[in-house]
Parts: C-alpha cells; structure tokens; sequence
C-alpha cells in the first residue's frame, strides 16, 4: 500500500521526469527542445510574420504590452508538447493569466519551464525580423537548462547548467576583445526602461563605441554571448525575459547582475533590472563606469 500523499506522490513524478531531462547528454537534450520549439515556429510563428504587418491579429494586455494571436498559438502549442514529454513539470508562460502566473511559480522550487512563445512581439507584430522563442528549465529555484530559437537565422542557443553554452550544438567559446576596454565595446541599450538621468548622460557622453537596441529581451542575452555586442543595460525585464539568456550568457563566460548588485534571476513575478557583459573585466569596467555616475548606487561584487 502506498502511504504517500498525492502531493507527495507527484513530487516523485516530477523529480523522475527532470531527472530524465537532466540525465539526458547535451547533444540529445538541445535536439529534443530545439526540435519542438523549432517545429511550433514553423508550423504557426513564421507564416504568421509572413502575413503583411497590417494583417496580423493584434490586441492589448492590461500593462499595453502587444499580443498577437501567434502568441497565443504558440504558447498553446508549447504547452501542449512539452507537457506530453514530461506531464508532471508544468509551464509558466509568458501569455497565462496573473492567476496562473501566481499559481505555477510556487512550483519553481520543485521545477518549472519558464517560457516566453514570442519575445520581441512589437517586432514581429511589425515585420521586424528580430524575435525568438524564450524557454528555461528552473529546478529548485536555479536555471539549469535554456534555449533561446531565433526562427528567421534558424539559430538556436543552449544551455546546461555547468556544460557551457551552445550555438547550434557548437560550444560557444568565450572571447576576448582585441582592445578589452569598454570603449571599444559595442552596447545593447533599453533606454525606455531606465533612469531619465541615466538615460541622459548615456545619450550625452556614452562610455562605449556605439548603441543599438533591438527590442528582444532574451535574444539581446545571447548576442552578448556569441560577442555580438558587449554590454548590456536593461531597467525592467520579466522573468521569461531573462530565465533562459542569463544562464547562456553566464555559461559563455559573461556577467551580469540587477542593479543593486544582486543576481539577476528571483523567484519572481516582479521585474528585473540587467547589467551584463560578454566577460567579467568588461563587467567590472561598465560597472565602475554605472557606479561613478551616481544614478544606480551600485556595488560592485564579482566573484
């Protein structure tokens, strides 16, 4: 006879199935995601960007951020798929309801997806082909698992916690610039989000070489990591923003943390403030750079 209560009946079961995941090589385990995410972004994400901007179902949610009815397919169909491989870990999505969103992230303590169907929907809402889908695998509060799948290069980034980071199963190796200093660095800045006064002296007197802003939170992570851009400056990402980038920026190498000084990921619901860099000498420069300005009275704690 079995003694066990159904929730701790259930916690057997979604301890089995992430250790399923977790046991699973590299290789095979960013097929498998890359596979399902890859497919959904086939069949409902790209014939819908294809679709003129005017054609596409656009509507408003309560904080006036844009969802599209792609959005919602997708998560839909995510859902659907990655509940069918492992049905005991359940999925908190970007496009659920906050009573959802309020219910599924007590289960990040067990373990979770965190996922984002579309990042960077204004993009795609536009025609702006600079969107991904955003998936992290949280595991007793941590991120050990993450792909970030851009549809329109066919590239998908990877992560296992302490396996380092990967570009369509290659290993991305962490480099250096050729002149580390930050102003050589190119930067990836979200000036909307953050401090007026910030936002002034960084259009004013910037410390880097030159600025762009894209307008997908968890893509932005992984062009850090693949050196694209060197540092980042965000004031308000989200949890499915940030879930899976940071773990594959941290396993190339880089560095980052909120404005205070913490580390970016929380069990949260609340937004999160990012400073990061492709490597931890650059941190250390962009950060002392923050930190004379006075506006974040920031710390500046690397290991």
């Amino acid at each position: 006879m079995d003694c066990r209560t159904e929730s701790q009946r259930n916690e057997v079961l979604t301890h089995d199935h992430v250790e399923q995941l977790l046991n699973m090589s590299i290789g095979t385990a960013w097929q498998v995601l890359r596979d399902i995410v890859s497919q959904a972004a086939q069949d409902i994400m790209l014939p819908k960007f294809a679709l003129n901007a005017y054609q596409q179902e656009v509507s408003h949610k309560e904080d006036d951020s844009l969802v599209t009815l792609a959005d919602k397919q997708m998560q839909q169909r995510l859902i659907k798929t990655l509940t069918s491989y492992w049905p005991d870990i359940p999925v908190l999505g970007e496009e659920q309801t906050s009573q959802q969103h309020a219910s599924v992230i007590t289960y990040l303590d067990s373990a979770a997806w965190v996922l984002d169907p579309i990042d960077g929907t204004g993009n795609f809402a536009a025609g702006i082909p600079y969107f991904c889908t955003s998936l992290a695998l949280v595991v007793e509060s941590k991120v050990v698992l993450s792909l970030v799948h851009d549809p329109n290069r066919d590239e998908s980034f990877f992560a296992f916690q302490g396996s380092g980071a990967h570009l369509n199963g290659q290993i991305l190796r962490p480099r250096v610039m050729s002149n580390n200093s930050l102003n050589h660095a190119s930067a990836l800045i979200d000036f909307k989000r953050l401090p007026t006064n910030l936002a002034s002296i960084l259009a004013i007197d910037p410390p880097y070489r030159s600025q762009r802003s894209f307008g997908a939170s968890a893509l932005d992570w992984c062009w850090i990591a693949a050196s694209r851009c060197q540092v980042y400056l965000h004031g308000s990402q989200m949890l499915w923003d940030y879930a899976a980038g940071e773990l594959i920026l941290r396993e190339a190498g880089g560095c980052s943390s909120s404005f205070d000084g913490k580390a970016v990921f929380e069990k949260s619901l609340a937004p999160r403030s990012v400073i990061a860099a492709i490597d931890p000498d650059c941190y250390r420069q962009w950060r002392d750079w923050l930190n004379g300005r006075g506006d974040l009275r920031l710390k500046l704690e690397i290991d």
